[in-house]
Order: C-alpha cells, then sequence, then structure tokens
C-alpha cells in the first residue's frame, strides 16, 4: 500500500502478526529477520516527507522496543547454551540494544517531527539499529542457523513471538517506557 505521496507504507505492527504456519513462526531467525526488513521500511518511511513520519516513528518505536526486549528476554540467553555462538557477541548485541534504545529516546524527545533536529537524531538512530542489524545477522543469527536445531529454533519463535506481543500490547514504544529502558 502506498501513502497519498506515493511512499510505499509498510503494514501496521499487530500484536499477533505472525500466522502459526509462517516461516517466522517456525524458525526465530526468520521471525527476527522480518523484524529487521519491517524496520528497514519504517526507516525509509521516516525519510520520506511524503510520508506520516510520526506515525512512522511510533511504529518503529513500538516495534524496536519489543523486538529488543524479546530477544534479550526469549532469545538471547538460550543461544548462549549453544557451542559455536559467540557469548560476547550476543552480550555485545545487548550493548547494541541500549546504544539504540538510546538514540531513539533522543528522537521522541525533538518536538518538531520534519525539523532539522528531528532529521539529525533520526541519522542517529538509523546508524545505531542498522549497525546493529547487520552485526547481528551476520553474527548471531548465522550462528543460530547453523548451530541450533529447527526444531529449537521453532520453539524459540514461539517464545520470541509471544514476548513481542505481550510487548506491543502494553505500548512498550512510548516515550515514558523507552526512558525508563534507557534508566535502567
Amino acid at each position: 500500500m502506498a501513502s497519498p505521496g506515493g511512499v510505499p507504507e509498510s503494514p501496521r505492527i499487530e500484536e499477533n502478526d505472525v500466522s502459526h504456519g509462517s516461516k517466522e513462526a517456525q524458525d526465530v531467525v526468520a521471525a527476527i529477520l522480518a523484524d529487521h526488513r519491517t524496520m528497514e521500511d519504517l526507516f525509509r518511511r521516516m525519510r520520506s516527507v511524503e510520508a506520516d513520519r510520526a506515525a512512522a516513528l511510533e511504529e518503529f518505536s513500538a516495534l524496536l522496543v519489543a523486538h529488543g526486549e524479546a530477544e534479550e528476554n526469549k532469545v538471547y540467553g538460550a543461544l548462549k547454551r549453544f557451542r559455536d555462538i559467540d557469548d560476547d557477541e550476543v552480550e555485545h548485541g545487548s550493548e547494541e540494544h541500549a546504544e539504540g534504545n538510546e538514540a531513539l529516546l533522543a528522537l521522541l524527545e525533538v518536538d518538531e517531527v520534519g525539523s532539522e533536529t528531528w532529521d539529525e537524531k533520526l541519522e542517529d538512530l538509523v546508524e545505531a539499529v542498522t549497525h546493529h542489524l547487520d552485526e547481528e545477522e551476520r553474527t548471531i543469527l548465522n550462528g543460530a542457523r547453523e548451530n541450533v536445531p529447527d526444531e529449537r529454533r521453532a520453539e524459540l519463535a514461539g517464545a520470541f513471538l509471544e514476548e513481542r506481543a505481550r510487548q506491543l500490547a502494553s505500548g512498550c514504544g512510548d516515550i515514558e517506557n523507552v526512558r525508563k529502558i534507557v534508566n535502567r
């Protein structure tokens, strides 16, 4: 679907937006990658003057927080138990979540969407998050693909998606919650 200005809009993030028979519901790597692609789409919308940038930011904020919390609470700890998955990379992924949340908060605190300051903070956020996505995909997720049995990846997908849905239902992307996460 496209906005009135012709900018493609990503589908709205819903609490249970992955069907049980889908690849994402059967593989935690696929579920995480699907979120990464949605985040990239939302970055494009936030950069476009033809899109509803505030709505894209609201959607992105919820997804980033829900995704990161679900990874840390349900996936990262489980992956550390597998040989050939680098514990340091998993820890580094958590540190990068914190950096992304700090950059998100800085953008959420800018009053005027589309202002020069907003655009600068958006680029800081894009840089922090895309760096993390790239690193996570090359290290943690490739390690999971190669070393974690399909059945366990399916179990982790269920746990990840359930926690992600719980986070989304709680309004996890609002500025006060992001502040709490950054300050913990």
